[in-house]
């Protein structure tokens, strides 16, 4: 299947910087664009790049030159691995190496494909419309537990005018 023009802006200006060595974070409309062709998206600017949603559901971030996307099951961590993903890790400046589970390196192939890119995103929105709902039911439920309400903070006394 042809790709998309706006599919094709987003790749051109992804891959001229894949050419240079590293990937350097997209803006909000390249990042729109690239996730085109599986949905549209909504990119909001988060830590040093873009998290990346649909509705309220985050299914991707595009942060540290590369996307990782949304993974919370072991049959999709085990098939990203096998296409040569990872999961996202960095090292914060106190040192030590920290690695979350629940994202992963999107595959090379779905920079180009945009078969390859509605393979891996629709495994990411499924996974984060079930984090979207377990967040939601955690705080339905403390809200049914009676959370203890807010206590009102006490009026300042106005200041005499001066005379």
């Amino acid at each position: 299947m042809p790709a998309s023009p706006c599919f094709e802006t987003a790749l051109t200006r992804l891959l001229s910087m894949k050419e240079r060595g590293r990937l350097l974070p997209m803006d909000t409309e390249s990042v729109e664009d690239f996730f085109a062709p599986f949905a549209r998206v909504r990119a909001k600017r988060m830590f040093s790049g873009h998290g990346v949603y649909v509705d309220d559901a985050c299914i991707a971030l595009c942060v540290i030159g590369s996307i990782w996307i949304k993974v919370d099951d072991e049959v999709e961590r085990a098939a990203l691995a096998a296409a040569g993903s990872e999961p996202f890790n960095y090292t914060p400046p106190s040192g030590g190496l920290r690695v979350m589970n629940a994202f992963w390196k999107l595959p090379d192939a779905a920079l180009d494909d945009e078969d390859e890119l509605r393979r891996w995103c629709a495994p990411a929105l499924a996974a984060a419309r079930r984090t979207a709902a377990e967040k939601a039911l955690k705080k339905a439920r403390k809200a049914a537990r009676g959370a203890p309400a807010a206590k009102p903070r006490p009026k300042r006394a106005k200041p005499s005018p001066a005379r």
